[in-house]
């Protein structure tokens, strides 16, 4: 005779897969943030950053420029001499274009090793990404099958149990062994 199954709750197996599904509803939407912030740093960096840097490096240069030529029109004039505040404008504008040509600099420098850091990271990403969408959903669905099939398994096993065990009772299952025996005997008989 088969031995049978000891299924102790078929409803932890249906929360273990209602909890996975929840996780898989959370981390999905993560992940794509991330990868979509990835893709929006890049962009940032490959595009706005520079384009803003590069004009700010423009504008700053024209004002240095300009602070240059209210120096030496100080020096030139006769009437009057140059003042401090002239070559603090100087001083002022040559650290900020400094500063300008230090972050687009910088920024160039990140611009290259973006990729090369990033990637292997985005790669992971995609891995578990793949993960989530195929294996888990996979997982998913095989224990939504375990489910039905436990849940179908008691319900055959359950009537088939209950019928045989309440209407018999050893005393009476003997008898009717007893009275089948006679049956055949006398059929055999006649």
């Amino acid at each position: 005779m088969a031995e049978k199954a000891h299924v102790t709750s078929v409803d932890a197996i249906e929360e273990f897969r209602s909890h996975l599904v929840l996780y898989l509803s959370k981390a999905r939407p993560t992940l794509e943030e991330v990868s979509s912030d990835v893709t929006r740093m890049r962009l940032w960096l490959e595009n706005d950053q520079r384009t803003t840097l590069e004009g700010l490096l423009r504008r700053r240069t024209k004002d240095l420029e300009q602070a240059q030529v209210a120096l030496s029109s100080a020096r030139m004039a006769a009437l009057r001499s140059e003042t401090s505040a002239e070559q603090m404008a100087v001083q002022r504008s040559r650290r900020a274009l400094e500063e300008t040509e230090g972050k687009l600099k910088r920024m160039k420098q990140w611009n290259r090793e973006f990729d090369s850091r990033v990637e292997p990271l985005a790669r992971q990403l995609e891995k578990l990404h793949t993960f989530l969408a195929n294996d888990l959903g996979q997982a998913v669905a095989q224990l939504s099958r375990v489910v039905q099939a436990l849940d179908s398994y008691a319900d055959v096993a359950a009537p088939a149990t209950g019928a045989t065990a309440g209407p018999t009772s050893p005393q009476s299952s003997a008898e009717s062994s007893a009275a089948g025996a006679e049956g055949s005997s006398s059929g055999g008989a006649a």
